[in-house]
Formats: structure tokens, sequence, C-alpha cells
């Protein structure tokens, strides 16, 4: 009996410790909870606003605009009250009415560095004859401009100032993930410095530019806070607030900032330079879809499908009309809004390896990147110039997949303003149910090529379809130029 009533007391002692040990865990577990808690979601912003607040400023601008009359046709001529408006009209504008007049507009920006260089959006100070800043503390300088680059929206200026400035750096936006917290700051609305907050709502967002990267918030942004900066939570500047979607011009929580990543590179070129030096790889692109991937044999619709190649980089490389860019630089290419930014961003002279597919084998071309500022407004060669000249045949029309076909003639090249060696197939008619018709061909187009081989007769044509059906593909690969630009549409085959 007392051996167990031994027993019975060492259990109860274990049972009591492990009991212990239970509420030592769940308390420690409950701390570490607040903890986490507390860092996840910090009781005030307070802090942060104060400590990056004196790097946001306003901008205010001024410019010289046309002057201009009083109202004109108010009423009609001849009206009993057209005296009576004339004389309105005389009076106020007292004879100087097309004097030049100044208009002034806001906006924000921040400074990055503490000898005085700040950055804003390019539309924010843009025309202006003065560039007023206006700082934390209330003391104005006048800025002058550095650089700008359109493309992105973005401008660098510089005050002098007597006294190093605070500043803030920036942060990585790739490491910015959806659902973390942000801080836009700015003057909206022209009401002074203002702090909002929210998260990213998403990444990646394109607008209407070709090296979009914009990040998607719901931190308020409005009219005035264009130009400046979002925070993530240390302080760090993620992306430069530029645009709204509003259906009445205030925040629905929908604001844009362009990532901090795309920005730097900017800042960068335009403090170096004055300007921007993107690279130039001399194509046009189209992305390839599920249907030009059936069309050309490809296992997935991955890829930049070149259409033209005009005087260039890549002309004097040796890429060609149909080939698909695999990847560029060791990076593989997507689509062709990734592979427009990874060419934008490559250094100007550099030597990068294009792969790409051609004729269904793989190749490795080096391509020496032009500068695209010095392509601008370059105009594009409709074809190579060593293109075949081809016979011209009698003009008979002939309905094929939807379409009305001709072969070129001198007149209907003169007709569709045509170079004078381009050979092919005119679209002379589109039947409005086909297929054709609902990817955008139409009369007055030029189909160059068919199954990625020249066409320049119905029965090349012909002999692509067939060839095509027998290789077991469900489509047909066109190059279409209209007014010498190209695209390739990719039409369904008739069973």
């Amino acid at each position: 009996m007392q051996a167990k009533a031994v027993s019975l007391s060492k259990t109860a002692q274990d049972t009591q410790w492990m009991r212990a040990m239970a509420m030592g865990v769940m308390a420690l577990t409950l701390l570490i909870l607040q903890a986490s808690m507390a860092l996840a979601k910090p009781e005030s912003l307070a802090p942060l606003a104060e400590k990056i607040s004196p790097s946001v400023v306003n901008i205010t601008t001024s410019t010289t605009v046309e002057g201009r009359t009083g109202p004109q046709g108010i009423v009609p001529e001849g009206s009993p009250f057209e005296d009576f408006f004339r004389e309105f009209q005389d009076r106020n504008n007292d004879g100087e009415g097309n004097r030049p007049r100044r208009s002034s507009a806001l906006g924000s920006g921040f400074v990055i560095s503490e000898d005085g260089y700040v950055v804003t959006n390019n539309h924010v100070i843009e025309s202006a004859d003065e560039i007023t800043i206006e700082f934390f503390s209330g003391e104005e300088l006048v800025a002058e401009v550095i650089g700008t680059d359109p493309k992105t929206d973005i401008a660098l200026l510089k005050v002098e100032a007597k006294q190093p400035l605070p500043f803030v750096s920036f942060g990585d936006s790739n490491a910015a993930r959806v659902g973390d917290w942000v801080i836009a700051m700015g003057n909206p609305l022209g009401q002074g410095f203002s702090v909002s907050a929210g998260i990213v709502s998403a990444r990646n967002r394109a607008l209407s530019g070709t090296y979009d990267d914009y990040i998607q918030t719901d931190a308020a942004i409005n009219r005035g806070n264009s130009g400046g900066p979002l925070f993530n939570m240390d302080g760090e500047v993620i992306g430069v607030n530029t645009a709204i979607l509003s259906p009445n011009g205030g925040s629905i929580g929908i604001g844009f900032s362009m990532a901090s990543n795309v920005v730097t590179r900017v800042i960068d070129q335009l403090k170096e330079f004055g300007e921007t030096r993107r690279g130039w790889l001399g194509v046009r692109i189209q992305d390839v879809t599920d249907d030009v991937a059936d069309a050309m044999g490809l296992k997935k619709a991955v890829g930049a499908l070149i259409t033209d190649v005009p005087e260039g980089p890549a002309r004097e490389a040796g890429l060609k009309t149909g080939d698909v860019i695999k990847s560029f630089d060791g990076v593989e290419v997507v689509d062709t809004r990734g592979l427009v930014r990874q060419v934008g961003n490559s250094p100007v002279g550099a030597t990068v390896r294009v792969t790409v597919l051609r004729d269904g084998k793989t190749q490795t071309i080096k391509v020496v990147l032009g500068r695209r500022e010095d392509a601008d407004g370059a105009v594009p060669a409709a074809m190579d110039e060593d293109a075949e000249d081809g016979t011209e045949a009698e003009p008979q029309s002939t309905m094929l997949m939807g379409l009305t076909l001709t072969p070129l003639t001198d007149a209907l090249r003169a007709e569709l303003g045509a170079d004078d060696g381009m050979t092919g197939l005119a679209v002379t008619d589109v039947d409005q149910t086909s297929e054709a018709f609902e990817k955008g061909l139409r009369m007055g187009d030029i189909i160059t090529e068919a199954g990625q081989e020249k066409v320049t007769n119905i029965t090349d044509l012909e002999a692509r379809i067939e060839a095509a059906k027998d290789a077991g593909r469900k489509s047909l690969l066109l190059l279409v130029r209209r007014g010498g630009d190209p695209r390739f549409v990719a039409l369904s085959l008739a069973e």
C-alpha cells in the first residue's frame, strides 16, 4: 500500500509539472502573437510621417499663355442683344484682351539628395516658365529643370540651398507585395502637405506608355498629388504618384505610382546626361497568341513575333520578319511588353544575345543595340530592300477565307500607297460575317506572306493553305500590311 501511495504522489507531481509547462508555453505563444500583431499593424503612422515629411515638397509652376478676347458668338448676329454683349466684351477687354497672361499649376515632389535634386512628374512642370519649390518648413526656392522623360512622366529638378536638405532614398519596388502598407504624401487639390495611407492593390500595371510599370494603391491620391512619393513602411520611396482612375476627378481608391525601379534608371540618366538613353533593337513585334502559335506550330503562346525589320541594329545583325524572339540577353521573353522594357533598360552600344525561333529551329544572334531616342521619328522600310519582284498577274479576284483577293498591280500599288517593289495580294473586300473581318482585316490591306513565305499570286496562297493542312495545322499565319505597318494574323482553315 505504501509503495502504491508513493507512485500516485509521483504521478500527481508529473501532472502538475506538465500543466505548468503547458501554461508557460501558452503564455509565451500569446506574447509572441501580441508582438507580431504590434509589428504588423503599428498603433500610429505618425513617427514615420514625421521622419519623412521634411523631404516632401510642394511645387508651383508659372506659365505664360496667350491672351484671349472676351466671349465670342454668345448671341447670333442681328440679335437685339448683340450691341449689349459687344459693349460688355469691350469694357472687360479694355483694349488689352490679347495680352499674354500668367497661369499657375500645383503639384508635388520629393528631395533625393542633400544637394538639392528633386523628383516630380514631367506633366507637373511641362512648359513652365518658372518653378517654385516650397519645403515643409515653409521655405521657398526656385528650381531649374535638369532633364525630363515624357515616356515615364518623370522630371528631375535642382535647387540651390544654403544648407544640406533632408532627403529620402529609393527602395526596391520589386520587393513590394500586394497587401503591403504604403503612404502617399503630397499637395492634394492645393491644400498643402497631406498624408494618406493604404495598401499595394496591384503590381505591374500598364496605362498607356511603352515603359509603364505602375504600382496600384488605394491610398488617397488626388490632383496635386502628382509627382509626390509613395513610401513603404521603412520610409523608402517605392513609387512616384502619377495618375488616378476616376469618373469625377477625385480619388475613388484607384491610384497609380510609377515603380521606383523604373524611376531610378531614368533619374540616373537625367542626372548624368540631361536626357534618357535607352537601348534599341530595331524591330516591330507583336504578341504570340494561341492561334498564331498554332499556325506556326509552336507548343506555347510565348515570345515576341517580329512583324518588320527596318533599317537598324536588328537588320544589321540578321534578324528577319517572322522570327519569334524567345530570349533576350539570357532572359526569357514572355510577351512584347516585357521585351520592350528589357531592351529599353539595356545600355546603348551593348552587345546582347537574342535567341529566335526560325523555321522551327532555334538560333542565337548577337545584336549591338542602338539608341531608342535616335530612332524616334524614323520611317521604317515597308519591306526588305532585297525583296523579290513578283511577276504581275492578271488582276483576277478570288474569295478565300472570307477575303476577296487580287494580285497587286501597278495601279493597285499606286491606289494603296504601296512601294513600287511590293508583291502580294490586295484585299478588295471582306465578308463581314467572317473570322477575317472579326480579326480586323479590311479592304485595302495587303497580304505579303502566308505561312511565313512570300505570296505573289492566288496560287501561292492556295499552296500555303494546302501545306498548312497537310502539316495538321488548324490555322494559317498571314503577314498583313496596312499603310506600310505590318502585323501577323492567324486565320482558321476550313475543314
